[in-house]
């Protein structure tokens, strides 16, 4: 297990790929537990981790979401963003949060957010006046939202992995997803008024109507899933494909920025991101089966147990755990190799595994931003051409308030359960 550990941090320390680092260090692992006969095994263990008709949602909700994209969807939620929050001090700041919000409910990628706001956000709220590396802070921060609220691509990967039902997680994603907003618009709202940002001039009541209607048809992609999911008219699954119906028919026929040559390209985006998802799952299965066979898990499992009886106390040490984790893992490869650990023991604590999902879904989403690996800083600073360190000290601010969001959701788990309860 020590050589396997060391291998592990050297490929991530050398900036080798985070999939290709749980392969070796899965095969690794199997060969120093003297398993290696098992290897012959292999093929089909990546094959059987792919084998779930929950999965089937990742590629359709990207494929809606490249749609949508390419059908101007994204230019038109920042107008209408602009008209309604657009004039008060800091306005652009607030637009970029708003705008980020009705993103995350078509898309349900962090990183496919952050990458695609950075581009059109960063450049506008510098020419506003704004700090270029506060744009691109802003902009990584509301990205966030992508996998928290529905549909999300990392509730559907613990849906498949834990057994849980996947419209659960999406309606239990909704309320900390909404809660993440309000709290970076007030932590906008006070960093607007100390450093006294630009305000624009307030917009009519006729263009807030105008931009409403234009608005209307983008919206109806969250709106009929949400309904369908809790009316039980589709699944969680079904309504990917629905979703893509309903992109392809307003991209096409309402807002007729979308043509048949732009098809093929959009399917090459969607297959290139579900490759390096599915890659990411098949070799996390791979470093997850040879852990089981060392007895990892359930050293693990037996440690957390008689830290303490206390379900808070548990779920502060898994906190602890994902975020220290997040910082040096990718969020997909934590939830796939975690996940079959904790939930099994959830019951010894009369924890819902709905709750946990979110709660775990959550902490990976906030290593997103924390370095010295998170993808979402290292996007947005790329692509929106900010020096890093100046990036690290602006980000700590909405960070922060992520963890105290983290931490109602932790102590309050009504806030997840309600909506799925009340949907029963």
């Amino acid at each position: 297990m020590t050589l396997t550990v060391l291998i592990f941090a050297i490929l991530l320390l050398i900036r080798i790929p985070i999939a290709i680092v749980l392969g070796i260090s899965g095969v690794v692992l199997l060969f120093a537990s003297g398993t290696s006969d098992m290897l012959i095994n292999l093929p089909q263990r990546v094959f059987s981790s792919l084998e779930s008709y929950g999965l089937l949602a990742i590629p359709l909700f990207m494929l809606a979401g490249e749609i949508m994209n390419t059908g101007g969807i994204t230019t038109r939620l920042i107008t209408f963003a602009q008209k309604f929050v657009g004039h008060f001090r800091g306005g652009l700041a607030y637009v970029n949060v708003v705008a980020n919000t009705f993103l995350a409910s078509i898309i349900g990628s962090a990183a496919a957010q952050i990458a695609m706001m950075t581009k059109i956000m960063v450049p506008a709220m510098e020419k506003e006046g704004y700090k270029r590396e506060f744009g691109a802070v802003t902009t990584a921060s509301a990205g966030m939202l992508g996998p928290i609220i529905p549909p999300s691509m990392l509730f559907i990967i613990y849906g498949a992995t834990s057994g849980t039902s996947i419209g659960d997680m999406f309606l239990a994603g909704i309320i900390p997803g909404i809660l993440i907003s309000l709290a970076f618009t007030l932590l906008i709202a006070y960093i607007g008024y100390k450093e006294s940002f630009p305000s624009k001039p307030k917009a009519s009541w006729g263009e807030r109507g105008k931009s409403l209607l234009t608005v209307i048809p983008a919206l109806l992609v969250p709106g009929i899933l949400i309904w369908g999911i809790v009316t039980g008219v589709f699944t969680p699954t079904e309504s990917a494909g629905i979703a893509c119906v309903i992109a392809l028919v307003v991209s096409f026929f309402f807002y007729k920025d979308i043509n048949l040559k732009d098809l093929p390209n959009i399917m090459v985006n969607t297959a290139i991101s579900t490759a390096i998802v599915t890659l990411l799952i098949a070799m996390a299965s791979i470093f997850g089966w040879a852990m089981t066979f060392e007895r990892i898990p359930q050293t693990i499992a037996e440690l957390m147990t008689t830290v303490s009886s206390s379900p808070i106390i548990f779920l502060l040490l898994v906190n602890i755990l994902f975020l220290l984790l997040g910082m040096v893992i990718e969020g997909i490869a934590l939830i796939i190799i975690l996940t079959p650990i904790f939930v099994p023991i959830l019951p010894t604590f009369g924890i819902d595994p709905i709750h946990f999902g979110v709660l775990i879904c959550l902490n990976v989403t906030i290593g997103i931003l924390t370095p010295p690996v998170g993808s979402g800083l290292f996007l947005a600073t790329s692509l929106g051409k900010v020096p890093l360190e100046s990036f690290v000290k602006l980000i700590w601010p909405f960070v922060l308030v992520a963890i105290f969001v983290l931490l109602l959701v932790t102590f309050i788990p009504q806030l997840t359960l309600w909506i799925p309860l009340f949907a029963e």
